[in-house]
């Protein structure tokens, strides 16, 4: 005898169908994961692909305390990798600079551009401390170190 009162599998056939999309969900990502086009590396904000690490030293010339940790708080923030944080030779700097320590001055003016565009100069030599050099200067105001 036909059973009655029975239309579309009830509860069952809408947990069996719920299940079906998300295990097509799941092979759709892992899809989407492995077999995409990918970049090397990681993005930054521009959507360009990112360059290696900036080693970034930051050396306070001017007699405002502090001020040295606070361009490292805003160049971590940017992405850069402050290695060192201290006092310059003295503390009479007139002007901000970015120093570029490689020959290569991609990574100095990179990171002048972040800071708003103090000088660049070249002095290459041959360290593991740092790519670049950032001498804070009593102009430091000029920098752009939006928080």
């Amino acid at each position: 005898m036909a059973r009655a009162g029975k239309r579309g599998g009830g509860f069952g056939g809408i947990a069996l169908g719920a299940l079906a999309l998300v295990v097509a969900a799941l092979v759709v990502s892992w899809a989407y994961a492995t077999f995409w086009p990918r970049t090397r590396g990681p993005r930054t904000t521009a959507g360009t692909p990112a360059r290696r690490v900036i080693r970034v030293q930051v050396l306070n010339g001017s007699r405002e305390g502090g001020i040295g940790s606070r361009v490292a708080s805003f160049l971590r923030q940017g992405g850069y990798q402050v290695v060192e944080v201290r006092n310059a030779d003295r503390s009479d700097y007139f002007a901000s600079m970015v120093v570029a320590r490689r020959a290569d001055p991609a990574s100095a003016r990179a990171v002048a551009r972040f800071l708003g565009g103090p000088p660049v100069i070249q002095q290459a030599w041959n360290s593991d401390v740092a790519d670049v050099t950032v001498v804070l200067g009593s102009d430091r105001s000029r920098l752009h170190l939006d928080d």
